[in-house]
């Protein structure tokens, strides 16, 4: 089953969702903590408020009992009723000098025996190891409860003193979560509004061009090289497509260079050739363009065959190609315009090094594609172009220098019209030699 593809789409909307839920979880987990510890603050003053109304009650309470009664126990149930209707107390117990609970908010509880620790705060208070003007808090995180224990003066029994604990809530989850969900919707709905309107944003200025560029490639795959984007971001995405530009600029060079190439040598033809010279013209610079020619080629082809023939052509190539790699400049260019014919486009400072390479190399190489008999005889013999029964020398090289060191040259044409003149003087030598065009006008 094919994987289901995920765009940058989706990868934006999926993080941009998981983003805001994270962050409405951590609002919400803030908000909620805050809360709780709000509640905490307000229940516990509420809790200490309560206690002080608690002793004062309880305390009016036993001063009312009569001498001798012995059931006070009765009367103090009857106001912490009272004090549980009007919701002053949650949860209490009084508990006496048996360490027995005497009355309480939950009537279950009457004549039942407290905790240790319950019993060790009385007895602090009794061993006056706590000011009995004061309470003793006791918070259960856990629980979100708080006791507070108080101390009572008995004055039928001064000696038997009294403890009251009231418990009350400091505060729970789900009274937090009521006292935030609504700025918590708010502020959820608000973050999800600006997502919403970010995402259109992201679509519009991100996406947009992507999408486009990625159109616009397919476009060029699919040969259209005159394919050209406008994206106005003023970022990298514009960037990007300028550079998308520029190389379909490049990809059209290319091909008419492609097409243009010799298909033997793979060099770049006529048209090439004559950018690169209009090109330096244009810039001005001093350059020396090379006319390369072989001499008694025709022969040799007639003799030897075309095959023989096209490997002495992808030989003079490779020379001249070791020559421009070895001894020219890193933007020389190298051309074949067909046949025996070559160019090479350096600078005149390289250009003595350059043919010295070329003419050495192919006076030696050469000999490889005769047979040590025309070797021997130092020629072989063929029809020359008349007609006639000749004899023809080992191929030599003729190198013809055309260059604007000394002279103002304007155009391509002028370059070829003054090669054809010097080629002339190179090739009436008959041997490999480099002849530059050194008249000033």
């Amino acid at each position: 089953m094919a994987q289901a593809k995920l765009t940058l789409q989706n990868r934006i909307t999926t993080l941009m969702v998981i983003s805001t839920i994270i962050l409405i979880s951590v609002f919400t987990l803030i908000q909620l903590n805050n809360h709780l510890s709000n509640l905490t603050l307000y229940n516990s003053y509420q809790a200490r408020l309560s206690a002080l109304l608690t002793k004062s009650s309880l305390q009016e309470t036993l001063k009312s009992i009569p001498a001798g009664e012995s059931q006070i126990g009765n009367y103090l149930q009857k106001t912490l009723d009272s004090l549980s209707e009007i919701r002053i107390i949650d949860k209490a117990i009084i508990i006496d000098e048996d360490d027995r609970v005497i009355a309480a908010t939950d009537t279950g509880l009457i004549g039942g025996e407290v905790s240790a620790k319950d019993m060790i705060i009385k007895y602090n208070f009794a061993a006056k190891k706590v000011d009995n003007k004061q309470f003793e808090l006791e918070i259960n995180k856990a629980a979100r409860l708080l006791n507070i224990f108080i101390p009572l003066d008995n004055p039928l029994n001064p000696q038997a003193g009294l403890l009251i604990k009231l418990t009350s809530s400091i505060g729970n989850i789900k009274e937090a979560l009521i006292g935030v969900y609504k700025p918590v919707i708010l502020t959820s709905t608000l973050v999800v509004l600006a997502n919403i309107i970010l995402g259109f944003i992201l679509s519009k200025i991100v996406i947009g061009p992507i999408r486009i560029l990625n159109e616009a490639t397919k476009v060029i795959a699919g040969g259209n090289l005159e394919t050209r984007v406008t994206i106005n971001t003023n970022d990298e995405l514009e960037e990007l497509a300028s550079t998308f530009n520029d190389m379909a600029t490049a990809l059209i060079k290319m091909k008419e260079r492609a097409e243009n190439a010799n298909p033997l040598t793979k060099l770049p033809g006529n048209i090439v050739i004559r950018e690169d010279v209009e090109k330096r013209l244009r810039e001005d610079k001093k350059f020396m363009v090379i006319h390369v020619d072989l001499n008694n080629f025709k022969a040799y082809n007639d003799c030897y065959g075309l095959a023989k023939g096209d490997e002495a052509i992808k030989l003079t190539a490779q020379i001249l190609k070791e020559a421009k790699e070895t001894k020219g400049n890193p933007d020389d260019l190298l051309g074949h315009e067909g046949g025996d014919d070559f160019i090479l486009i350096s600078t005149p400072v390289k250009a003595n090094d350059v043919s010295s390479y070329i003419i050495s190399q192919f006076d030696t190489r050469i000999k490889e594609f005769y047979n040590q008999d025309d070797l021997k005889r130092g020629f072989i013999i063929a029809e020359s172009r008349q007609g006639t029964i000749t004899q023809f020398p080992i191929m030599s090289i003729s190198l013809s220098g055309v260059t604007n060191e000394h002279r103002d040259i304007t155009s391509y044409t002028e370059v070829t019209n003054i090669a054809a003149e010097v080629k002339k003087k190179a090739k009436a030598a008959e041997t490999s030699i480099f002849v530059i065009d050194q008249r000033k006008v």
